[in-house]
């Protein structure tokens, strides 16, 4: 009996020292997996940097990490960006155009029959994603937006009104997610608009 007691602390040593492992190779392995500008964009746009990072949580729920590169000093609706997000969770690409043209809605841009382009466009380009996919949006001034999916170029929307509307989904002062915002902006003033 008695050496059975010794035997358990050694054995919970020996379990947290393998959960502490784990934690540590987690993290690891999450560094190793930043988000990634597309690689067409950053052969496009070599100026690009990354200006922030941040994670949406929802009712506690991981839903994305995001990532966002600028040309400049900020995002301005005149220079190229990219916004990137992995997801923490699988969604249905309609549900994500649906909740994004919701929120350009909330923000006030576009008329209903704008609103009701923009959504067709997205669902036409938004695919359904799984835990790890990657999105990225490109902020093509004068043109619009190119959507890629884990780096690879997926479909545009040729309307600069939906990509100054699409991108304040994040952007935006008026945001739903402004700690986001600010990890985003990484301190930067301003916002595109």
């Amino acid at each position: 009996m008695h050496r059975r007691s010794s035997v358990r602390p050694f054995a919970r040593r020996v379990a947290g020292v393998i959960l502490l492992a784990g934690i540590a190779l987690s993290a690891l392995a999450a560094d190793q997996r930043r988000l990634q500008l597309p690689p067409d964009a950053a052969r496009a746009y070599p100026t690009l940097n990354e200006a922030g990072t941040g994670t949406l949580r929802w009712f506690g729920f991981h839903v994305y990490d995001a990532r966002l590169w600028v040309n400049g000093d900020r995002p301005s609706a005149d220079r190229p960006f990219v916004l990137a997000l992995r997801y923490a969770r699988d969604f249905e690409g309609k549900n994500i155009a649906q909740a994004s043209i919701e929120e350009i809605e909330r923000l006030g841009f576009g008329t209903a029959r704008d609103r009701a382009r923009w959504l067709a466009a997205m669902r036409g380009v938004f695919p359904d994603v799984n835990e790890g996919h990657e999105l990225a949006g490109l902020n093509l001034p004068g043109q619009g937006v190119r959507f890629y999916l884990d780096g690879q170029a997926i479909g545009e929307v040729a309307d600069t009104e939906f990509a100054r509307a699409f991108f304040a989904i994040w952007l935006d002062p008026r945001t739903k997610a402004p700690a986001l915002r600010v990890a985003l902006l990484g301190g930067m003033q301003g916002a595109s608009r």
